[in-house]
């Protein structure tokens, strides 16, 4: 009895000096950090520190990841400005069909006012920015013409330009991924039959491969013929794992669990998720994306940290009421607009953006590997009216 008193003395001494020293370090940081010194911030550091040193781990653990996935979402946009001729390629179709703008503002004068802004409304209408957008802008633009703000034609430029870059930027900021504090980060791809889901997330598993990061596949459509091997194709393209269905009774959250209970226990970086194509209107499909959402929820509290939405581009205005009920089902955080490098409606960008408040992470920019572009919104408004 003696003996085992001592030892437990011995214990608590032991993690009495590591609170200390926790404790030491907890006030010299909140001493030095301008961001800890309000006390709402000071009380929630208090309660890491009463947590000891395991807890001080966990921390270091946390912000260390924190890092690696903002750092991953920055690096994967500052690539989006390098590879701006892409970007300038994919939307030649639109630029082409915004060409006319130059054309009259060229030779613009007072006199040919509402004309020339009738005309550049058609247009905007044509490239697919919608009624309610079009009319924004170029009511606007009409106020600052008579109000003597906008003298030239190349003031005029500037302005449609900057009032396009402010509807993409007002409310769909955050393009890069947000892929939250800890690993594996869980992304979904979800969207309707056709429009590019399969091959977006391969070329978005290649791109993050390129980053080094390590990705691990899930084949959660279980009804399309081919669609596991088809990203099996992928899988060895990108030399990523993969994890399909044992059998065709398996249905997709199954799969899905399977993945993420596999990236959680062997330390991989990015989970990508596929899921089978359905239409909006299809209650019962609409429904099982929602039992995938909660299986991926039941492995990893919080997860997944994006659910990117897959819209063809082609089907211009059309895809709204997609997007609406794939969001109002299961909570859209991005978007990914494919086969735009075939359409001259990349205007239906902005309209998606300004109608839902969604922001766009990716755009589909051509068929080669490296052609799913990170959406930048400066970049995309200089392409289509350079």
């Amino acid at each position: 009895m003696e003996r085992e008193g001592i030892r437990r003395a011995a214990l608590t001494a032991v993690e009495t000096m590591a609170v200390v020293a926790s404790s030491r370090l907890a006030i010299s940081f909140l001493s030095h950090s301008p961001r800890l010194s309000s006390p709402a911030s000071a009380a929630s550091f208090s309660v890491f520190v009463s947590r000891g040193v395991s807890s001080a781990a966990r921390f270091r653990c946390a912000a260390g990841q924190t890092g690696f996935f903002t750092r991953l979402g920055r690096l994967i946009k500052e690539k989006a400005k390098s590879d701006v001729d892409k970007l300038f390629s994919g939307f030649s179709k639109t630029r082409e069909s915004l060409s006319v703008v130059d054309e009259l503002l060229l030779y613009w004068n007072l006199a040919d006012t509402d004309r020339v802004l009738d005309e550049l409304e058609e247009a905007l209408l044509v490239s697919d920015f919608g009624p309610k957008i079009s009319f924004k802008i170029v009511d606007s633009l009409r106020e600052d013409i008579l109000a003597g703000k906008l003298k030239s034609g190349s003031e005029i430029k500037e302005a449609l330009k900057t009032s396009v870059l402010q509807l993409l930027t007002s409310k769909g900021s955050k393009t890069e991924l947000q892929l939250g504090f800890r690993k594996p980060a869980v992304i979904m791809i979800v969207g309707v039959n056709g429009g590019g889901k399969t091959t977006s997330l391969g070329k978005l598993a290649h791109r993050l491969k390129n980053e080094g990061v390590k990705v691990l596949l899930a084949a959660g459509d279980t009804y399309r013929a081919a669609a596991s091997e088809q990203l099996e194709v992928w899988a060895e393209r990108t030399q990523s794992e993969i994890v399909v269905a044992d059998d065709d009774k398996v249905k997709a959250p199954s799969v899905l669990s399977k993945a993420v209970k596999k990236g959680k226990q062997q330390g991989y970086d990015v989970i990508l998720c596929d899921t089978s194509g359905r239409l909006h209107t299809n209650y019962s499909l609409m429904e099982e994306l929602v039992s995938c959402k909660k299986a991926v929820a039941k492995v990893i509290p919080g997860a997944p940290n994006e659910i990117l939405l897959v819209l063809d581009g082609t089907t211009g205005l059309n895809m709204l009421p997609q997007a609406r009920e794939f969001n109002e089902v299961v909570g859209v955080t991005g978007l990914v607009l494919t086969k735009l490098d075939g359409s001259a409606r990349g205007g239906c960008v902005v309209s998606v953006v300004e109608e839902l408040g969604i922001p766009v992470k990716f755009v589909g920019v051509g068929e080669g590997v490296d052609d799913l572009q990170p959406f930048d919104a400066e970049a995309f408004v200089n392409a289509i009216f350079s």
